[in-house]
């Protein structure tokens, strides 16, 4: 997902994103131990999809609080 897409959700719904996101990789996670995927690169980019909305929302939440 891209930053300028990210940047256009509201508060709510980046936090409902990231624990979607989170359980995905928990998900994906879960399949490379028991073998079933052996693509493991997915992880990483879901891994800085969530960075990137993590860092969105804590800027988001800042602005909020001013």
């Amino acid at each position: 997902m891209k930053v300028a897409d990210i940047r256009k959700l509201s508060t709510k719904e980046l936090a409902i994103e990231v624990t979607k996101l989170k359980d995905e990789i928990a998900e994906l996670r879960r399949h490379i131990y028991m073998g079933d995927n052996q693509n493991v690169r997915v992880v990483r980019g879901k891994r800085k999809d969530l960075a990137r909305m993590l860092t969105v929302l804590s800027e988001n939440l800042v602005k909020e609080a001013k």
